[in-house]
């Protein structure tokens, strides 16, 4: 029985960076003889351990055959006489294809150490292209790794991938599980990008893929690209450290765009409410969570209005905060108003500019969550949420210094 580290945390280790986990393979034992020494069983597709202190897992090394469609669809092939190098190939790529033995010796087949120097995500073997999460992950790690670019063979393979309709049978949970992690990674948009070039995007979100080349009026954006809009608009986000929640509204705030025909190009009148039906359809569709759904549905509707507070009357604007729920929801009314402001500054040249608005809203809610509600609705039995509303109105027009 031989046990090594395997995979992401040697790539970590290598690279300088933080290791979160650390994954483990074991050559040379059975089910059984892990369960004598104490490990826990967790696998389902595959014999997986818990370690019985550390509760790390230890899995039995293994091959794997393609038996169906899709991420599930392979055999597994677990046995003592299953090699090291026979379990790494079936990985991704060669960054992640590395080991260390208990002495700590580098255990490096098929060259991921030459590849993290080159800054090279390649794929480890031609077995990449029967799974098409792969597809997802190297997407994600050109976002966590910004600097990486993808070796032209594995792209070449990705969109065969693509061609061949593997990209469509994976399950909404997986896909979203993946975009949310780029999502979350330092330059969101080059998963996009490798999205883009491979085909992917175009099958899973096609409602984003079609922003580009979308013109709009270069005087308010000079990027001109709605697709690019969107990419500076979601990695302003990732710069300023802002919520999942927030970065899924960045991307999604615009997609009513791509609806506008093209004889009414570079304007768009009317976008916002095409943007909260696809941002519907594509939370429906990868079954995206509540709260990252209702924020961009929210972001979608109000951001032109937003950007337009400072000519905004005041029933205007408090028909605004009761809208989004700011008085009961006012942390995520500030997740509002950072994809807003996200939006403005995802342009060349606006990046410092002020953005009043934010400050504007901020104080616009302030001031009308300054009045008592609770002695206003007393003393309006039965017209309670009205007598609230103009109570919080007579406040906003009192405040002449509002704007």
């Amino acid at each position: 029985m031989r046990v090594y580290v395997v995979g992401g945390a040697i790539r970590d280790e290598l690279l300088g960076l933080p290791v979160q986990d650390r994954d483990h393979v074991v050559v040379g034992a059975t089910p059984d003889e892990m369960v004598k020494l104490g490990y826990q069983p967790v696998g389902k597709d595959f014999p997986v351990f818990l370690h019985p202190q550390t509760r790390e897992e230890y899995a039995l090394a293994r091959t794997e055959r393609k038996s169906g469609h899709g991420y599930k669809g392979f055999k597994v092939f677990a046995s003592p006489d299953v090699t090291l190098e026979e379990d790494l190939l079936r990985r991704d790529l060669t960054i992640n294809a590395m080991a260390r033995d208990v002495q700590g010796n580098l255990i490096d087949p098929y060259s991921g150490q030459a590849d993290l120097v080159s800054k090279i995500l390649r794929h480890v073997s031609p077995a990449f292209a029967e799974d098409p999460v792969r597809i997802l992950r190297v997407a994600r790690f050109a976002a966590r790794f910004p600097d990486f670019h993808v070796a032209p063979e594995t792209l070449e393979l990705m969109r065969g991938m693509v061609d061949a309709g593997e990209i469509d049978h994976l399950v909404p949970e997986r896909v979203w599980q993946e975009l949310s992690r780029g999502l979350m990674s330092t330059r969101p948009s080059r998963m996009f990008d490798v999205l883009r070039e491979s085909g992917a995007l175009a099958r899973l979100i096609p409602e984003l893929d079609r922003l580009f080349g979308v013109p709009q009026p270069p005087q308010h954006h000079p990027e001109i690209d709605t697709g690019i809009h969107v990419m500076l608009v979601v990695d302003w986000t990732a710069r300023q450290g802002y919520s999942l929640a927030v970065r899924f509204a960045a991307l999604t705030h615009d997609l009513g765009k791509g609806l506008t025909p093209s004889e009414h190009w570079p304007k768009h009148h009317g976008h916002e409410a095409k943007s909260v039906e696809l941002v519907n359809a594509i939370s429906e569709r990868l079954r995206v969570p509540a709260e990252c759904r209702d924020l961009a549905l929210l972001v979608a509707r109000y951001h032109g209005d937003v950007h337009r507070a400072l000519e905004l009357r005041p029933e205007t604007v408090l028909k605004i905060l009761e809208s989004t729920d700011a008085f009961r929801r006012p942390e995520r009314f500030v997740e509002i108003l950072q994809a807003c402001e996200s939006d403005f500054r995802g342009r060349p040249g606006y990046e410092a500019r002020d953005y009043p608005p934010e400050a504007y809203f901020q104080r616009a809610a302030v001031l009308a969550s300054s009045i008592d509600a609770a002695a206003v609705a007393i003393g309006s039995p039965g017209n309670e949420k009205d007598a609230i509303h103009q109570a919080r109105l007579a406040a906003l027009k009192e405040a002449l210094t509002l704007k």
